[in-house]
């Protein structure tokens, strides 16, 4: 036998040993789970693992280096607990009862990323959905998803229909509206358009202005889903023509597809949307065009941005021309809003050329309180109780499968998260938010156990 089949050999039956040691530990690590779940204990125990890693790291006489050894020991204790699991019965769990129907036929006009989502929620509970779209390619992508029924005209997509959707380009919404209320004379229709005052001059009792507040920057049917607007808020603006029944009609349709429906005057809802979409949008594109106007031979500014940069700016260069329909649309209140943040940017000007340092502390700390309660109603804690943690994280796949895991078996939910890239070579930093004092102390620690630097 030559050295090497001797090298390979002693390999060989390394493996075999390994494979009897990993299940004798399987077989342990079953009786522990028995033994927990009649004691009614947590079986996976997070602190416990990573101490465990710990002790195994420290004790390593290598050459396996400590990060093999983590590796190694993390995904064993991995597969063992899938292991484990999957040779109990399914628990059952108690389900939500699934939405039920609105109406019995649907119609979708413009099948895009959220018109083929309200397709799909719509099926979800039940409803026939026909579908109708100027772009044919568009359509019969939202077809092949098994979000509508493809209809060759708009007139045909809306027979036999008890509500309409109309979910094109805001500029185009209004043209479409009114085609859609002349062909189909027994059926509802309503909008998903971003801005409101210009549908609501549509006097007519079968129609309801509507706005979900769910999407994305871009678009088409591929991305879409039908648990887009589960837990969304969902505006409908009738106008003084609007029917009740209508209106009623619009909000159980939209309670079927899992939304919120509020109602709200369409002139109000286009001054909270300037302030809370359209002037983000807006700022987003002037801060990038700003940055690139500065930029050097070398795009200096573009090279060397900031996570804070990347933040604010992620939002510019979105669906050029669905957003300049709805900058147009909306023009005067996001005017409006655009001259209130001069007058803002004048007041920090005038601060920092009299080196006014009181005033700059009451505008960020003003700032921060505006913000926390902004968290509060998004996350229903109050902001003394939100925690973030920051966590180096290196560039390497797993890593955000691994923290979450450490988190999730010892029953610290997450609330939020960023990824905030830095660099290949020195990764990211990974923010965290987390409710409660004591819950953020005990992820900090096992993270640390873990050799996460958690901050």
């Amino acid at each position: 036998m030559s050295e090497l089949d001797a090298l390979r050999g002693e390999i060989g039956e390394l493996d075999r040993r390994l494979l009897e040691l990993l299940n004798r530990r399987l077989e342990l690590v079953t009786e522990v789970r028995s033994r927990k779940e009649a004691a009614g204990e947590r079986w996976i125990d997070a602190e416990r693992e990573a101490e465990l890693l710990q002790a195994l790291a420290a004790q390593n006489p290598g050459p396996l280096s400590e990060r093999g050894v983590n590796s190694v020991f993390t995904a064993i204790l991995d597969v063992l607990k899938e292991e484990v699991a999957a040779e109990r019965a399914p628990r059952r769990i108690a389900r939500e009862p699934s939405p039920r129907r609105a109406v019995e036929r649907l119609a979708v006009l413009g099948t895009g990323l959220v018109g083929a989502s309200v397709a799909l929620a719509a099926r979800r509970a039940g409803t026939e959905c026909g579908g109708f779209d100027e772009d044919r390619a568009v359509l019969e992508r939202a077809a092949a998803l098994g979000a509508v029924e493809p209809a060759a005209s708009l007139a045909e997509a809306v027979a036999g229909a008890e509500l309409v959707v109309v979910a094109v380009p805001p500029g185009a919404a209004p043209a479409v509206v009114r085609e859609a209320l002349a062909a189909a004379p027994e059926a509802s229709v309503t909008d998903v358009a971003s801005t409101k005052r210009t549908l609501a001059e549509i006097r007519d009792p079968r129609f309801v202005p509507g706005h979900p507040v769910a999407g994305g920057a871009t678009g088409g049917p591929g991305r879409a889903t039908a648990d887009l607007f589960d837990g969304a808020t969902w505006f409908l603006a009738p106008t003084d023509a609007t029917a009740a029944e209508t209106v009623e009609l619009a909000e159980r349709f939209v309670a079927s597809v899992g939304a919120r429906p509020v109602r709200i005057e369409a002139g109000a809802h286009d001054r909270l949307l300037a302030l809370t979409s359209h002037l983000p949008h807006a700022l987003a594109n002037l801060l990038m065009l700003r940055v690139a106007a500065a930029a050097t031979e070398e795009d200096a500014p573009l090279a060397f941005a900031g996570a804070s940069l990347r933040e604010m700016t992620r939002v510019a260069g979105a669906n050029s021309a669905v957003w300049s329909d709805i900058f147009l649309a909306n023009a005067d209140e996001l005017a409006a809003a655009l001259a209130g943040f001069r007058d803002s940017l004048d007041a920090l000007e005038r601060a920092l050329a009299a080196g006014d340092r009181a005033e700059l502390e009451a505008s960020i700390a003003a700032a921060a309180e505006a913000r926390g309660k902004m968290e509060s109603f998004a996350y229903r804690t109050e902001p003394a109780q939100l925690n973030r943690i920051r966590v180096r994280v290196p560039d390497r796949p797993g890593v955000l499968a691994r923290i979450t895991q450490i988190l999730g078996t010892a029953a610290i939910n997450i609330e939020d998260f960023e990824l905030r890239h830095v660099s290949p070579e020195y990764g990211g930093v990974l923010v965290i938010l987390v409710a409660g004092a004591d819950r953020a102390a005990k992820a900090r620690d096992l993270l640390r156990r873990e050799g996460y630097a958690a901050a």
